[in-house]
Order: C-alpha cells, then structure tokens, then sequence
C-alpha cells in the first residue's frame, strides 16, 4: 500500500518599502496583494520586512541594516537579533525575497548577494505567473514577449552573479528552468521578440476575422466580463452562461478569454466572454501585450464590470480597472457595475447593510452573489433588457414552400404570436431592425 506523498511547501518572505507619499492603508494592500500572488505562484510566505524610507536604497532597495536582518533570518539565526520572530530552520529553507515594487537588475543582484536568497520583484512574479497559467498559442507569444523584455536589460547582472563557474538561475525568462539567463545576448531577444510579434499579429488577423464570422452569424451582442483579478468574474460567467469554465481562489486563474452563450438563451443571443483580471501596478508591458485578451472588452456592447463586495479595498479595485479600461480605449463602451461576493460580507444584517450603502454609492450598481441563482437570474434579465431596449415589432410571412425558414426566425427573433391560412404562416415578432428588414425581404407577400 503506497503512503500518499504530500508536497513540501516552498518558503518565501516579503520585502517592502513604504515611501512617504503612500498611506500605511494602501501600503498594506499592495503587501497583502503581493502575498496572493506568492500563494498563486506556490510560496508560502512566512515573515514580510518592511520599512519606512524617503527612498529606495539604490544599492540594495532596502537599507543596509534591513538586508542584515534579512540575511540572519534567512539563515536562521533570527534568534540571535533583538527581534520578535523565532529561527526558521524547522520551516526549511526560504527560497525567495519577493520585493514588493519593481527594482533595477543591479538592486537585485546586491540584495541577492548580501542575503543569499533569490530575489524576485513584483514585475517578476506577476510574469511567472502568466506564464505558468497562460494555455492558448497567443497567451504563450504574448507572455514571453513580456518576459524576455523584462529580461534585456538584466543580461549583465544574470552574468555577474552567475560568476565564473556559470552558475544557473531559475526563474524569468528562456525556454527552460534559467537555461539561457547568460548565453541569450540582446541581439537575440530583439530577433526572438520580433518573431513572435509576426506571429501574434498573424493571430490577431486570423481571430478578426473569426469574430467577424461569428458576429455575422449570431449578431452583435456581445457582453465582456472585466474587473480585478480574484472577483469572481469566472464564478459569474458560469453561473450566467451554464457552461464548466475554470474556478479557482487564486489570483489571474484566467489568462486566457473564454467565449460562452448566455443560457438560457435570449433575443438576441447574447455571447459572454471572460477576461484577464486587472491588478495594481500591473506591468506596462503585460498590458500591452495582453491586450489582445482584453479586445473582447473593446469589441463588446456591454461590459459587466465585477467588484468584490467583500474586499475592504475595493474602491482601489474600481480605480484599477478604470484606469487599465481607460488605457486599452474601453472606457466608452457601455458598462454595468456588478458588486459580487455580497455573500462573504457577514450574516443578513451585515449583508442588507452593505448592500444598501452599496447602493446608495452607486445608484445603477446590482449587488449580488455569483451563487444565489435568483440574482443570477435578476442579472440575466438586465443583460437581456439592455440588448432588447432597441428591439422593434414587425410582422413577417413565411410561405408553406418555405417553412424550412421557421427555425431562423425562432433563432433571430422573439416569437409573440403565430396564425396562419391557406398561404403560409404570419408571425408577431420583435428584433431587430435590420435582422426584421433582411427576413422581410426574403418573403415578400405578393
């Protein structure tokens, strides 16, 4: 009989500087965020350092006296220091120093130096983490173009500490685990990056024109989920469109965009997508080049933008998301503030209480849970009343040699009433216009 073997977690700690234009609030979500994104990438964090300074240290990020410390407590030796947290050798080792801001290669090197630890910043873990969950070919392309532009500048750096024995360093960038830290020169990050950037444009073409075959085919109502990255955008679009798409309490679970029908399905039919979560500070360069993730923001006629209700922060999560929907050009497009996750506020009291602030706030807003099939359902009907407010009523006449044409206008068209007589049938429908006017024309009456 085989004993099940339990995997050993992977230590981490967290490092952060605190400037003075950033409130202690502010500054405890980022650290509180930069550990979520620890837990996604496999760590478990186990003590964070933080400091107060008017600056980063340019040496080091931190200052002389902090990297100290963290040296004796990565060592373990943290009882031999004047300070509150025990020795950590029953732990195991601490694998890595994740910074909480995005710091220069020669920072990096220094602090990996002084405390023996491998540093990875925030730009580096997020990249990680993209490229561990990224599935489709255009993810792939798009998150490696990211990486090795993350990886250029810190060629030299990755050299130096490699040393003379070409010592190898997991982590960012390369095909493998650090295999090309120190052999890929600039020249050939610039030639690979310009290879990939053939193939995404290529992609980009092709999945045009895909959309254009379906948006012909199914017609132009199109809602985009978007909002911070953990809100339960993937909960929502499961719950409003019936279909198994992945669920995890993790941060960026969903890179890349799925594309579902909502069900039951309505008048016009309505195609749902789901998108990469927003995050603070997330890199320029990832916005850039997963911006092709977010086109179904920009192609949509109504963006679904999700807020976890639950999370104390979440004014800063609207501030993200509106400032990333701003730099893609999505910020015109029409949008439906959804406060998800009412149902980890508390008990009914605290519940009733959030909501109605919520609402008072934000007049428009529907505070709900993924969850509750009742406010799915209450969801669902504003999706469908948004695309049905231009709908017009007509009357169309489908001939007994043509019935053939029945189905099509079940399918394009809200059946209100149906009569017929000797010559075919009539129907009472609402649609849209210009669906109405091309069915007309096909049938004319004589």
């Amino acid at each position: 009989m085989q004993k099940e073997v339990q995997e050993k977690p992977t230590y981490a700690v967290v490092a952060a500087v605190q400037l003075p234009h950033v409130s202690d609030t502010e500054f405890d979500a980022s650290i509180a965020e930069l550990r979520e994104l620890a837990k996604t990438l496999g760590y478990k964090v186990i003590h964070t350092f933080t400091q107060k300074r008017g600056s980063f240290d340019t040496t080091g990020y931190l200052g002389i006296g902090k990297r100290q410390e963290i040296h004796h407590f990565v060592r373990g030796e943290a009882a031999t220091l004047d300070s509150a947290f025990p020795p950590t050798p029953h732990l195991g080792p601490i694998e890595a120093i994740l910074v909480d801001h995005e710091i220069s290669p020669s920072q990096a090197r220094n602090l990996e130096l002084e405390t023996g630890c491998e540093v990875m910043d925030r730009t580096m873990v997020i990249l990680e983490i993209f490229h561990r969950n990224a599935r489709s070919r255009a993810a792939k392309a798009q998150v490696e173009i990211a990486r090795l532009g993350y990886m250029a500048p810190r060629l030299r750096e990755m050299a130096k500490l490699a040393g003379p024995q070409g010592r190898q360093r997991s982590g960012v960038g390369g095909r493998g685990a650090g295999e090309s830290h120190t052999e890929m020169d600039r020249r050939k990050i610039r030639d690979r990056i310009a290879e990939l950037q053939l193939e995404i444009t290529a992609m980009e073409v092709e999945r045009k024109t895909q959309r254009a075959r379906r948006q012909e085919r199914q017609g132009l109502a199109g809602v985009a989920l978007v909002g911070y990255t953990n809100a339960g955008k993937s909960t929502l679009m499961r719950a409003l469109t019936g279909s198994e798409v992945l669920v995890a309490n993790k941060l960026f679970a969903t890179l890349d965009t799925t594309v579902r029908a909502l069900y039951p399905e309505s008048v016009p039919r309505v195609l749902v997508s789901d998108t990469v979560g927003f995050i603070k500070n997330l890199p320029h360069g990832l916005v850039a080049s997963f911006k092709s993730t977010l086109d179904e923001a920009l192609d949509a006629s109504l963006l679904l933008h999700v807020v976890d209700a639950s999370d104390p922060g979440f004014e800063r999560q609207l501030e993200v998301t509106n400032t990333v929907l701003t730099e893609i050009g999505a910020d015109d497009v029409p949008r439906l503030r959804i406060f998800n996750k009412i149902d980890h506020v508390g008990d009914e009291v605290a519940q009733a209480e959030c909501t109605a602030a919520l609402r008072e706030k934000y007049p428009d807003c529907i505070v709900m849970s993924a969850r509750r099939p009742d406010e799915v359902a209450r969801l669902q009907a504003a999706i469908i009343a948004f695309f049905q407010q231009d709908l017009v009523e007509a009357e169309l006449f489908l001939p007994w040699s043509a019935q053939q044409w029945r189905g099509q206008i079940y399918s394009q068209c809200e059946v209100l009433e149906e009569r017929a007589d000797g010559d075919g049938a009539f129907f009472r429908v609402r649609g849209e216009a210009s669906v109405l006017q091309e069915l007309n024309a096909k049938f004319p009456r004589g």
